[in-house]
């Protein structure tokens, strides 16, 4: 995933690192794409990406498009996706309570057009990042290259599928579908339709924090304006666990002189030795393919190394029963710390770092427990938990044994859920 501030370039080094990646036997010709085991895949997601035009293809809105051998080009247009996919949704509801009673809410879900949908938080780019999902996991293309430029904020676009699945769950939480489709036959293909939405937006939420699958590719420019915006990215993407592999500081098309900048990015990121700098020459104005192949961005694989909150480690540190203390902890960059707000809501911790907020699902260990405190020094964020005596298991209250135990990522020590 190639993403950064717009007029960064960001298109332009996507485009460049697609091309980068092709074995140099496959950048002849452009062959057809039925019955072929092709080797990258472009997408981009801006509406008006200047990329088809760039690559010299037609623009094929939802259809992946040859632009070399070893290349496809697939322009996807967030209308198009959100239309079609809310008409075949009110289709099925409207054949399903047909001639039947049903819950005012389904009548209501039926009659909303699919132009209203962009009113739903998060449908929208549930959407876009779904299709994206459903073409790296196709199995037609050894990579996926994701222009991430042109939706406004990245990292709000990745984080859409965690605020619908929350918007589902206030809408019609699940326990109380789950008990109206017992209830009611005529509801249970709309349960299970609703389920599905839910388990998705849990799978693209899991997918692009995935080390093993993704490796994020931050693209700056070296002007003040650049300078000042890397270090709340850099921040934010260790709130939200994007796996980072590489901060590319390009010159752009004035080649202006991008060694400060790359410096001080280094500095920022300290002894991350996952995340690699690198400077990008300009090739002049990069307007077309012959241009952009003249660019090399050859750009990390994923490291297989979890990052930022997704590498997060819970200790016991003292204590017992209720008098248990717990800490969490991750690295945690922080450009402004006056800036940190931390909350709680149900099982998740609320943290906003550089004005944005991301919630990060509390190991179950802790679901039982309120938050004591909080610190923030040499970039790592302790927030510290003891039980709540309400509803922390009788049997553990007074158990024998002081000593601390530890957990790292999603595993979770041996303690009462």
């Amino acid at each position: 995933m190639v993403l950064g501030p717009g007029g960064s370039g960001v298109s332009v080094l996507a485009a460049a690192a697609a091309l980068t990646g092709v074995p140099s036997s496959q950048r002849g010709a452009v062959l057809p794409i039925a019955g072929q085991q092709r080797d990258t895949l472009l997408i981009t997601l801006d509406a008006r990406s200047p990329v088809p035009s760039w690559l010299g293809v037609y623009r094929v809105p939802g259809e992946p498009v040859p632009v070399t051998s070893g290349v496809d080009l697939l322009h996807v247009e967030h209308l198009d996706v959100i239309e079609q996919a809310w008409t075949e949704f009110t289709a099925a509801l409207a054949a399903l309570t047909a001639g039947r009673s049903a819950l005012p809410v389904v009548g209501t879900l039926a009659s909303i057009a699919s132009g209203e949908l962009t009113d739903l938080p998060g449908a929208a780019e549930f959407l876009l990042l779904r299709r994206v999902r459903d073409a790296a996991t196709s199995g037609r293309w050894r990579r996926i290259v994701v222009d991430v430029s042109g939706v406004g904020d990245p990292f709000a676009l990745l984080r859409a599928p965690t605020v619908l699945s929350a918007a589902i769950e206030r809408m019609w939480p699940r326990a109380t579908r789950l008990a109206q489709a017992g209830e009611k036959p005529v509801l249970a293909q709309l349960s299970a339709a609703v389920e599905g939405i839910d388990r998705d937006c849990q799978d693209l939420a899991d997918l692009f924090t995935d080390p093993h699958s993704v490796a994020a590719h931050l693209v700056i420019d070296p002007s003040e304006r650049g300078r000042r915006a890397v270090a709340d990215l850099v921040a934010v993407a260790d709130l939200t666990a994007l796996p980072l592999r590489s901060v590319l500081v390009s010159s752009g098309d004035r080649d202006r002189p991008t060694a400060d900048t790359a410096e001080m990015v280094r500095g920022l990121l300290g002894d991350v030795d996952d995340v690699r700098v690198q400077e990008v020459a300009s090739a002049g104005v990069l307007d077309r393919l012959a241009r952009i192949r003249k660019v090399s961005v050859p750009v990390p694989a994923p490291s297989g190394r979890p990052y930022g909150s997704g590498a997060l480690t819970v200790a016991k540190l003292a204590g017992d029963g209720v008098d248990t203390v717990f800490e969490l902890k991750w690295r945690q960059r922080m450009p402004e710390p006056e800036r940190l707000r931390l909350g709680r809501s149900g099982d998740d911790l609320l943290v906003a770092v550089a004005g944005f907020r991301h919630p990060v699902r509390l190991p179950s260990v802790l679901r039982r427990c309120r938050v004591s405190g909080a610190e923030w020094a040499d970039d790592v964020l302790r927030v510290r938990f003891t039980p709540n005596a309400a509803v922390w298991p009788a049997g553990r209250r007074h158990t024998g044994g002081a000593g601390a135990s530890s957990t790292t990522g999603s595993a979770e020590p041996d303690l009462p859920e």
